[in-house]
């Protein structure tokens, strides 16, 4: 089976980029990476990266068990 977005983070619904890109630079501001909108990433450790993305996936997780609960924050 070929796939031809490799590499490529795709989003499955194109109406949220918007937020996702929000809260990947909320995070990194409050993980102390202020402009990372407009920051080099290949300047960055990929430790730096990986709690990024890893916050940003506990963040997701989170919502996403409150909203299957009924709860809000």
């Amino acid at each position: 089976m070929t796939n031809n977005t490799t590499g490529k983070n795709n989003v499955v619904v194109p109406a949220a980029r918007q937020a996702l890109t929000q809260m990947k630079n909320e995070i990194a501001t409050e993980l102390g990476m202020s402009n990372y909108e407009t920051m080099d990433k290949g300047t960055l450790t990929a430790r730096q990266n990986g709690y990024v993305g890893g916050y940003m996936v506990k963040r997701l997780i989170e919502q996403a068990e409150r909203g299957m609960s009924g709860t809000t924050r």
